[in-house]
């Protein structure tokens, strides 16, 4: 393995052409130098110096070696830079997951602002359910977590997992324009007893809520579309097929045709930040600051 420290030796010498100005430059004696020189060779397996006239010149091994000691050396200044700015500087990979609603809601303005703030900083999405996402961030594989718990069937959560609430919102029933209870103020969930819902796939926590809910109420839920994704849920509920429970980040945009009733009693959902204990990093900081910012211009709003 080439030794960093011989590389540097190198890399003086093609800067400054000459034993000795490589010497001054490195704060070392010229038979330092040489003697790097002649490790970093028996390393390399080929020769890097050769006589010219007083003085030494690089072999043609020599400059293709010094080429890439050059870019060794620059990743390595770059590297300590970089670690030396950790504590104050937001930099280097910011990996987020979340709910795909809060996802949309939440994250684009924040994302523009934080990055435009720190271009260092390099930040990856993935969407997804909670409960396929906080094993990813349990092993290390995801700093930041948007997740959801529904008031009625509160999100359980591992050790070693911290959260901070962003915001509660009102959940409806989203039913299709046409439907005879579409114009209600408010409507008790028995009053939909006979009604096809779409959900998240079961173990989801909509699902799940959706049929605590019904249950609660003693009605037997009948899911028969189980959809990730809201925007598809409410396509389906235009064309008079389902019922669904859509919390308020979840109703834009909405197709033609759909109305949103609130439920009695009322129904609602966090959205939470979370992240490992120990976790939180400068970058993950800055991102918790930067939506709880964002939040509260939305409720000046």
């Amino acid at each position: 393995m080439l030794n960093s420290d011989r590389l540097r030796a190198l890399d003086a010498v093609a800067q400054h052409g000459s034993l000795a100005r490589a010497a001054r430059a490195l704060h070392i004696t010229p038979s330092g130098v040489s003697q790097q020189l002649a490790k970093l060779e028996r390393e390399a397996g080929h020769t890097l110096l050769e006589p010219h006239g007083r003085s030494v010149r690089l072999t043609h091994a020599g400059r293709v070696l010094a080429e890439h000691a050059a870019r060794v050396l620059s990743s390595l200044a770059a590297a300590e830079a970089d670690l030396a700015d950790l504590g104050d500087e937001i930099l280097g990979p910011l990996r987020l997951g979340g709910v795909g609603s809060s996802l949309r809601a939440l994250l684009p303005d924040v994302l523009a602002e934080l990055t435009a703030a720190h271009p260092r900083l390099r930040v990856t999405v993935v969407d997804g359910e909670a409960v396929d996402l906080l094993p990813l961030l349990l092993g290390d594989e995801l700093d930041l977590l948007l997740i959801e718990s529904w008031h009625n069937r509160p999100m359980p959560l591992p050790g070693g997992v911290r959260v901070r609430t962003l915001t509660v919102e009102e959940v409806r029933v989203a039913l299709p324009a046409t439907h005879p209870l579409a114009g209600r103020p408010a409507l008790d969930l028995t009053e939909l007893s006979r009604t096809v819902w779409s959900s998240c796939p079961a173990g989801t926590e909509p699902y799940e809520a959706l049929v605590q809910a019904l249950r609660e109420r003693g009605v037997e839920p009948r899911v028969r579309y189980a959809v990730a994704e809201y925007a598809t849920q409410l396509a389906f509920v235009a064309r008079g097929l389902t019922a669904a429970l859509i919390p308020a980040m979840g109703q834009r945009p909405s197709p033609p045709g759909v109305a949103f009733v609130p439920v009695d009693p009322p129904l609602t959902r966090e959205v939470r930040a979370a992240w490992r204990a120990g976790g939180d990093s400068p970058s993950v900081r800055a991102c918790l600051a930067a939506l709880a910012a964002g939040e509260q211009d939305a409720g000046a709003h």
